[in-house]
């Protein structure tokens, strides 16, 4: 019942804290969640593997505390319903013994970060229809091999989801929403943190030797396969994206022609009511809709585009990090041979 001071209700209360709900802030994973989801893309690379995120939505912080995988299957096979009854046969197996069955996104792999496609929005539409904050954890077994781990966590702006919800991307609502390729994605913080129980133990299986095998990766002098194929990945978005802006060349060749004929047509008819006028006749309209240069013409989609550049950042990025690793490595190779 309603309280007579407040006058509002439980629900009521409940619904005004979940409609401030503080921005998320942090992804907090479990270690298991995250050994998991290394070892299941680990197995399955090059091939792209994806699964489930299972925890909890703590004000602004997202805790991912279990994971399961998807089966991998082939292009003839039964898709998504089996699909979907997989993922509720896993949470009530979860739910029985007592586990986080609450989904909170997914994780997928990726081979050289090319993760920033037209599925993955996609995917995440779906995800927000049924989950208020939910996100995607991406993993790149190549990068890894580098000796860093490259585990990020990612979801969509709002801006964005608004814009793609009414599915209209010309330039005057981008401008609008001041929406740019940038801000397609946001990447947030991820945080492993583990129970001080399991803190203690891997404590005590820590071996004598600080040095491990992660660490002998860091040194390799290596990195061309690398650095070609992020180059490689690199030109072909670059060839992606002169066709993009060659589609809105076209587009406003297009648009300048038809305005030029519009104006031609436009002149032809004034001259045409001004005889009319004088021969006491009703003037004919100035507008045509019957006439076809007066049929809009759509401008093309800028989601393509905004894909492709944000790719484009991302292998830049990627290159200019490992370039600048390499340099260090060399000069420190450089001063241990000196000495």
């Amino acid at each position: 019942m309603a309280n007579p001071a407040t006058g509002r209700s439980f629900l009521q209360a409940m619904t005004s804290v979940e409609e401030v709900a503080p921005p998320l802030r942090v992804v907090q994973m479990e270690g298991l969640a995250v050994l998991k989801i290394i070892k299941h893309c680990k197995e399955f690379s090059p091939a792209l593997v994806t699964g489930q995120l299972l925890g909890l939505d703590v004000g602004s912080v997202l805790e991912v505390t279990n994971c399961f995988p998807f089966p991998t299957r082939e292009e003839d096979e039964e898709l998504e319903a089996d699909g979907a009854n997989y993922q509720l046969e896993m949470m009530r197996c979860l739910r029985e013994v007592n586990v986080d069955n609450n989904t909170v996104g997914w994780y997928q792999s990726t081979l050289l970060g090319s993760f920033q496609t037209a599925e993955l929005i996609e995917t995440f539409m779906n995800y927000q229809e049924n989950i208020r904050r939910c996100v995607c954890i991406i993993y790149d077994p190549s990068r890894s091999n580098q000796g860093v781990v490259a585990l990020k966590a990612l979801r969509l702006s709002d801006s964005f989801m608004d814009l793609y919800r009414s599915n209209n991307f010309n330039g005057e609502k981008l401008r609008e929403k001041k929406l740019s390729w940038v801000n397609v994605f946001e990447e947030i913080p991820i945080k492993v943190s583990n129970s001080a129980l399991i803190s203690a133990f891997m404590t005590e299986l820590e071996p004598d030797s600080p040095v491990t095998q992660c660490d002998f990766d860091r040194l390799k002098l290596s990195s061309a396969p690398f650095m070609e194929r992020n180059l490689e990945f690199l030109i072909e978005c670059m060839d992606d994206l002169t066709a993009e802006q060659n589609k809105f060349q076209y587009y406003y060749r297009n648009l300048s022609r038809q305005q030029a004929q519009q104006q031609v047509w436009l002149q032809k008819r004034r001259q045409e009511n001004m005889q009319r006028k004088a021969a006491g006749e009703e003037p004919l309209p100035e507008e045509d809709p019957s006439n076809p240069i007066f049929k809009p013409i759509v401008e093309p989609s800028r989601l393509d585009s905004y894909l492709i550049t944000n790719q484009i950042s991302n292998y830049c990025n990627q290159v200019n990090g490992a370039a600048g690793q390499g340099f260090s490595k060399l000069y420190l190779m450089k001063a241990l041979h000196e000495n």
